[in-house]
């Protein structure tokens, strides 16, 4: 058994790639204060353009309902809500919710493999930086089925695989060396961005993950290469019965 007082301090600073839910809300959790400023750092101000993407491919219409799953603090939830748009933030981290409590749009806890809403209830799904962290991506990529209408959207906004060879080399690079440097510079919990970096780099490229939303039944599957790949906005459609 290991010490207890070295379990205890290091409990939730960062989780494992087997991605536990517990362990991945208590590194959240823990995160949460500087979440937002730290993103914006190692994104290089970036982070915003992929919010105002996310949006336009979603394309949901004034009086929609959408949901949008590993909310975090909310700030892409007020993105989504623009234009008439009900946007909900849902996950389950609470200090991330807490974090975003400011913010004026409806919050939920929630697991993404587990969503406290009924069968065919919002007109769109959102995920962003936050498929990569849960347990079983497919279940949830279903279970976002369940809540969604016949005919409605999905759209996940998630790190991918650049495309061009040097490109992706040098950004490896940064993901395993510069980005825990600087986090440790900006971030309430500097090892959270450890576990960043490895899941990552284990996170499968563009057609691997299309082909992942084909199984759990969307189709038109299509996905848009933002930053020369470092992130891919996948599409998919609920089709009618």
């Amino acid at each position: 058994m290991g010490d207890r007082r070295e379990d205890a301090h290091t409990a939730g600073l960062r989780a494992g790639l087997d991605k536990q839910p517990a362990d991945v809300a208590a590194m959240f959790d823990r995160v949460a204060r500087r979440y937002d400023v730290t993103n914006t750092v190692l994104s290089g101000g970036l982070d915003a353009s992929w919010r105002r993407a996310t949006r336009e491919a979603l394309g949901a219409r004034p009086g929609q309902t959408v949901l949008d799953v590993a909310a975090g603090t909310a700030v892409s939830t007020v993105e989504l809500a623009g234009g008439g748009v009900h946007a909900i933030a849902c996950d389950f981290s609470q200090g991330m919710l807490r974090a975003g409590a400011s913010r004026p749009v409806p919050k939920v806890a929630g697991d993404a493999m587990a969503l406290p809403l009924a069968d065919e209830s919002v007109d769109g799904v959102v995920i962003s930086f936050g498929l990569r962290n849960v347990a079983d991506p497919d279940a949830a990529l279903r279970e976002f089925s369940r809540v969604t209408r016949p005919g409605g959207r999905l759209v996940v906004c998630e790190f991918s695989s650049p495309t061009w060879s040097p490109f992706r080399t040098v950004y490896t690079e940064y993901l395993m060396r510069a980005l825990p440097r600087i986090a440790r510079a900006v971030s309430s919990n500097p090892d959270a961005y450890v576990y960043l970096a490895e899941s990552i780099r284990a996170w499968p490229d563009q057609p691997a993950l299309a082909a992942r939303l084909q199984a759990a039944g969307w189709a038109d599957v299509a996905w848009r290469d933002l930053t020369g790949g470092i992130v891919a906005l996948h599409r998919g459609r609920k089709p009618h019965a």
